[in-house]
């Protein structure tokens, strides 16, 4: 940790952190505002008068990993052998040895909107959180009210910029702002600071290239990740698809050899119909390399849907995929797990009929997450795309964004065949 080196904004930004209130990092990826709220939080908790804290992140997992871990410079590395991980009223915990006693600080997520119920009951002094734009508004709303009776009261927040109306702006971030220029409190109640990535003097020249590689300049997440502009996502959301769909099509016979397939299923609901894609994976040198090698499209919304029918298809579906790729096993088939009486009904289907395959719920991640995940195997060229499979490249090449960064929904495009696409391959979004 000794070695880690800051810029000139981000030692300014945890210098005006030491007496402020409020502080907030907002900018691009892999700019380092983690860290700097990591040391400062640290080091205040030295000599705190208060004895509870809150570190959280959109999940509990999501707080230990980039709080307490933080790739080796967080608050378990910076206090060693004077920390350590404990239960607390059912939370998760560290508890630390300072110089003012020992502290304790509860780690918890809050994305979901009963996520709050995890931090009744304490009274905190300072609270840390990462992906704040990610926390639910009741949350948010729980944790500040948690921290009235603070003695020493200490907000530290970092966030990737989103849509400019988003709720985190126009109920606290703007507010914040707004306060101190009119004078409504101090200038060291609210510590802002925007960085982008190339603030971060840690990463080097070739890394750095590595990374902006993995994005398309016309999209928002260049200009959000690497920029670390606010912007609202407007127009196709899959644009270098959208340019040149051919670049991705590919034979049925020149797929290659694969690792293991499988199915994602988007059962259908009012006009939508229930889908099913099968995507190969192939491993390489960057994780998987995908190819969509069927899909199949069935007429029936949820109401006068046909469970039936949908467990005929899904056999021939796979009696099909095993004629084309022999030898290749499908292991899952992730279905919408809003639909658990359809999910059910073909586990049991596919068992009488010997199939292997483990049916299970889909991971249901973000769409922002599943979407950013789509458009960097684009950019890397890490997807492919049967000529068969018409659906799908027809919904890449139409995808719209709607309001608040959502996909639009209004039948101008196939929002259902997106969807099972997703689910057969989100829970590889990190590979």
């Amino acid at each position: 940790m000794g070695d880690y080196v800051f810029s000139k904004k981000h030692r300014e930004y945890m210098s005006r952190a030491y007496s402020s209130v409020i502080n907030v990092a907002e900018g691009a990826v892999r700019a380092g505002k983690t860290v700097d709220n990591v040391f400062v939080f640290a080091a205040l908790l030295e000599n705190s008068p208060d004895k509870f804290h809150l570190a959280t992140g959109s999940t509990l997992g999501n707080a230990k990993l980039n709080i307490g871990d933080c790739n080796g410079l967080g608050l378990e590395h910076i206090f060693g052998k004077r920390c350590r991980w404990t239960k607390y009223r059912g939370n998760e915990a560290m508890a630390v040895r300072t110089k003012s006693g020992e502290r304790i600080i509860i780690f918890a997520g809050g994305k979901n909107s009963d996520s709050y119920k995890r931090i009744r009951g304490n009274s905190y002094g300072m609270w840390i959180a990462t992906e704040i734009n990610l926390h639910s508004p009741a949350f948010i709303e729980e944790a500040l009210n948690r921290q009235l009776a603070a003695r020493d009261r200490r907000i530290f927040w970092d966030l990737n910029p989103c849509a400019p109306k988003s709720a985190i702006y126009t109920a606290h971030l703007d507010r914040y702002a707004e306060a101190v220029k009119s004078g409504e409190v101090s200038e060291s109640f609210y510590n802002y600071a925007h960085f982008t990535i190339f603030d971060n003097p840690t990463i080097s020249e070739k890394r750095l290239g590595e990374i902006i590689a993995q994005y398309d300049k016309s999209t928002i997440w260049y200009r959000r990740d690497i920029l670390g502009e606010r912007c609202a996502a407007e127009g196709l959301i899959y644009r270098s698809f959208a340019d040149s769909p051919d670049e991705y099509m590919t034979d049925a016979d020149n797929v290659g050899c694969l690792d293991f397939i499988n199915i994602g299923v988007d059962f259908g609901g009012n006009r939508s119909k229930t889908t099913y894609v099968a995507v190969g994976f192939s491993r390489c040198s960057e994780g998987y390399s995908l190819t969509v090698l069927d899909e199949c499209v069935i007429d029936g919304g949820k109401g006068d849907i046909d469970p039936t029918k949908i467990e005929r298809e899904m056999g021939e579906f796979l009696m099909k995929l095993r004629e084309k790729y022999p030898g290749v096993s499908v292991r899952y088939i992730f279905a919408d797990c809003e639909a658990q009486y359809l999910i059910n009904g073909l586990r049991k289907h596919l068992k009488r009929l010997g199939e292997t395959a483990v049916v299970s719920d889909c991971a249901k991640k973000p769409i922002l997450d599943r979407i950013s995940f789509v458009n960097r195997l684009i950019i890397r060229k890490r997807l492919k795309i049967v000529k068969t499979c018409t659906h799908l490249r027809d919904g890449l090449c139409t995808a719209l964004w709607g309001e608040n960064d959502r996909r639009l929904d209004n039948f101008t495009s196939d929002i259902d065949i997106l969807d099972a696409f997703e689910y057969a391959i989100e829970r590889y979004m990190q590979a």
